[in-house]
């Protein structure tokens, strides 16, 4: 029988993505890859931002090789690492300008006077996520925050054996199927924040669904 998703939320061990859950900054994610490719075409431009916001959880590194490669280019590690960086340029600070998700930081902030733990996993490369974490006055909320290259069902797993956490004791709050996938994989209980950019997930996926943090 399923728990409510109140008692989901007051789990004492609690795995977390950040867009589209902690802030609402997937879009500003959709513009930018939209903007980086526009060059080659109003077709291809479209088609990989409908690509990015069906798989928001997916490393850019591995999103930017797709989409070279479907603008006729040879995705070599150096033209991703540059396009990476011209990508960072243009959303780093629009994520932090982003709005909160409804609740989070009280949420957030309530774990300092609970026995809660907040670990941040997300698909943002490290560097990037740590830096926007610190501006946005949050990092002191999270036990860990692991971003890109590692993936986020290693950083569940290394995170549960560093902590010693036993799986039904946690939970995972993502937005996308690659965060239910990196769940169930650590055999974590899932919770969907529903967004207008999921409404399949809404409809196939058996698991609790919040829309915000209120």
């Amino acid at each position: 029988m399923k728990k409510d998703y109140l008692k989901f939320l007051d789990c004492n061990n609690i795995f977390i993505d950040f867009d589209g859950v902690i802030k609402d900054s997937v879009e500003v994610k959709s513009d930018a890859f939209e903007q980086l490719f526009l060059s080659y075409g109003k077709e291809i431009a479209k088609k990989i931002r409908l690509h990015h916001e069906g798989n928001g959880g997916l490393s850019r590194f591995d999103k930017l090789r797709l989409y070279l490669s479907w603008s006729g280019q040879i995705p070599s590690k150096q033209l991703i690492n540059d396009y990476a960086d011209t990508f960072s340029s243009l959303v780093k600070q629009k994520v932090i300008d982003s709005e909160w998700v409804l609740g989070v930081q009280k949420y957030l902030a309530e774990s300092r006077s609970s026995n809660r733990n907040f670990f941040l996993v997300t698909a943002t490369p490290q560097k990037e996520i740590e830096e926007i974490v610190l501006a946005l006055n949050i990092r002191k909320y999270f036990k860990e925050v692991i971003g890109s290259p590692t993936k986020k069902h290693e950083a569940i797993r290394v995170l549960l054996d560093k902590f010693n956490i036993d799986s039904s004791q946690a939970i995972m709050i993502g937005d996308y199927m690659s965060d239910n996938n990196a769940a169930k994989i650590n055999n974590v209980e899932f919770i969907l924040r529903r967004t207008s950019l999921n409404m399949d997930l809404q409809q196939n996926l058996n698991c609790q669904m919040i829309d915000n943090f209120l």
